[in-house]
């Protein structure tokens, strides 16, 4: 067991780099009190019911025959390679469930070992595991190995929660930058519309959440690139949601461009990657439309404001908005209004006029920002 932990802790680490940080989606959770030594593979998430709970996330191994550029564990890196059997990812994740009720799940992923059916067989032989074995009901989550045949990528779905793929990159031209081996329509376009398809309303797996995800900076893609897969991602094959991870130089291959974008400040990059998932909120929950957004002449979102903003600042004529009787997405078309308050801008409104925004609870900074755009 000593063994395995040891195993578990290396994984569990390099797991990290398949981490999607929904920045902007809420209040950060304080879970240091909660993760304790075992911080380092459990995650807060946000559960069904509205809480918060943990979900262990691991890679099953960290040895890979791929050439994602990327990738600090790709096939010519150097990298402390170890593997954990079906087994014991299964034993292991049981052992905490079951000492520590809060850790609802798990979130599974691996390098390639052999060849994408092989490693995905590993993972699916995990999920039965839980599944059959253990009489485990909870949340699985299995990411799907570019590659995968169709028929692995099925039987993900019928023993998982939800399934992910990282699509990577915006199209097939910057995806040829970030690796040699793989196929953008063969091992990332395909496998995205079968999960599509057999996730559909009304389909035998229409309860399975279909994710993915995009290198931000890896490839040199612009942003308003990545948002029109983002918009075809959603309109299209109806994913659950499209994460964002911003390249962090200084661990992939020296020829990729965001390698030589090494110069650019950390504060620039994370800026970008939650200006992608501003873009995201606006186009899933506040119904905006893909073409409704503004980006600078080479194709980037603005970093110096965020998207609903730049919008608001090209559009006077729509301003200013009628607090006592914009409707819903009207209220939240105005800079630093969000769902929750304009639903309380409504309901405070159909007891008396509203006077002023102070008096839906908004303050400093986010009253001077929605300030300009908002009347009573």
């Amino acid at each position: 067991m000593e063994n395995t932990l040891k195993k578990l802790e290396i994984l569990a680490e390099d797991a990290q780099y398949d981490l999607a940080c929904a920045c902007g989606s809420g209040k950060q959770f304080d879970s240091s009190r909660k993760r304790g030594e075992d911080g380092r593979w459990l995650y807060p998430v946000t559960v069904a019911s509205g809480g918060r709970g943990l979900l262990l996330k691991t890679l099953q191994s960290n040895c890979c025959s791929n050439d994602c550029k990327y990738c600090p564990l790709r096939n010519n890196a150097n990298a402390r390679r170890c593997s954990l059997s079906p087994a014991e990812t299964a034993r292991i994740f049981m052992d905490y469930h079951r000492r520590r009720p809060e850790i609802f799940g798990m979130f599974l992923s691996s390098g390639i070992v052999r060849d994408p059916d092989f490693t995905m067989q590993r993972l699916l032989d995990t999920a039965a595991i839980l599944r059959q074995y253990y009489r485990f009901k909870g949340y699985i989550h299995l990411k799907v190995i570019p590659g995968a045949s169709d028929a692995a990528v099925e039987e993900a779905l019928r023993l998982a929660t939800a399934v992910s793929l990282n699509i990577e990159a915006p199209g097939e031209k910057y995806f040829r930058k970030l690796s040699d081996a793989k196929q953008f329509e063969r091992d990332i376009v395909h496998p995205l519309k079968l999960i599509s398809n057999l996730t559909a309303r009304g389909s035998k797996y229409a309860k399975v959440k279909a994710s993915t995800q995009f290198i931000v900076g890896a490839a040199g893609e612009r942003d308003n690139e990545i948002v029109n897969y983002m918009d075809a991602i959603y309109t299209r094959l109806k994913f659950e949601r499209v994460y964002f991870s911003a390249y962090q130089p200084g661990l992939g291959d020296a020829s990729i461009p965001g390698e030589q974008n090494f110069h650019l400040a950390p504060e620039a990059r994370f800026t970008r990657e939650h200006r992608l998932y501003q873009c995201d909120f606006l186009l899933r929950t506040y119904g905006f439309k893909k073409d409704e957004l503004v980006f600078e002449r080479d194709g980037s979102l603005s970093l110096a404001s965020d998207p609903k903003e730049v919008w608001a600042q090209s559009h006077p004529e729509f301003f200013p908005v009628n607090i006592n009787k914009a409707d819903k997405l009207e209220l939240m078309r105005i800079p630093a209004i969000g769902a929750e308050t304009a639903v309380k801008i409504i309901r405070l409104r159909a007891i008396h006029r509203l006077s002023s925004l102070m008096e839906a609870g908004l303050k400093g900074k986010q009253l001077q920002k929605a300030g300009p755009y908002a009347c009573a």
